[in-house]
């Protein structure tokens, strides 16, 4: 699974994609993520290195209103690029690239997406967007599925773009190391436990759920579903 992340910020995923799982799902190649920094795609000056002022790709937003706007020219270059990088064209893109465009006001992303997308396709490219949005002529341009990761808004598309890279490389076999480690593919419960069988804290011992001492996988299983449908009501 093939990643492609639209953000003017890729530093802000280092962190967390260089921890743990995905660490590992990266160095084993059974994910990448690659970056595409809208700043990159501004117009370049001949023979000499670009201002800041030059790499800025917002402006204000016509019809008036505060903050600023995402211009369409270099998001759509990026998107582009992402397109080549995966050694596609423009042409059949849509058939193994899904490009997700992350806003408020978009389908509400879940673990039966993520298994759908998973199976699907084999390149997600995720335009971030920050400030007051992006120019809405991407959408002309590219066949989009607005996402969105809840019912809240956030100051840009990354934390989303974050949260879709792990839900779905969970779906690739070999991420996980063990398959049955998938939560949605067995008996789970919201509750877990862990050695020892019994902890004392201010005098009051807590202890470790009977059933799951007992070595009775079917009741085990039993407690487990009965405690996920209580957690679900």
């Amino acid at each position: 699974m093939n990643f492609h992340i639209i953000t003017l910020f890729p530093e802000s995923f280092s962190s967390y994609l260089g921890e743990s799982i995905l660490k590992r799902a990266i160095e084993d190649k059974k994910i990448s993520v690659k970056f595409y920094n809208p700043r990159d795609f501004a117009i370049q000056p001949k023979n000499r290195p670009q201002t800041y002022s030059e790499r800025r790709v917002d402006d204000k937003p016509y019809g008036g209103g505060p903050g600023m706007v995402i211009e369409a020219l270099p998001v759509i270059k990026a998107i582009e690029s992402a397109i080549k990088a995966s050694k596609l064209n423009t042409k059949n893109y849509k058939l193994k690239t899904k490009i997700f465009w992350f806003t408020p006001s978009g389908v509400q992303f879940d673990t039966i997406t993520a298994k759908k997308v998973a199976s699907k396709y084999k390149h997600i490219i995720m335009v971030c967007g920050r400030y007051e949005g992006i120019d809405a002529r991407v959408k002309k341009v590219f066949k989009v599925e607005d996402l969105s990761v809840g019912p809240f808004v956030l100051t840009g598309g990354e934390l989303p773009a974050m949260l879709v890279i792990d839900c779905i490389s969970r779906q690739v076999e070999g991420v996980l190391g063990d398959f049955a480690s998938l939560e949605e593919a067995r008996a789970s419960s919201p509750d877990t436990y862990t050695r020892p069988e019994t902890i004392v804290y201010k005098n009051k011992k807590y202890t470790v759920p009977a059933v799951l001492l007992s070595g009775d996988h079917k009741k085990i299983d039993e407690w487990r579903n009965q405690t996920r449908n209580k957690s679900e009501k």
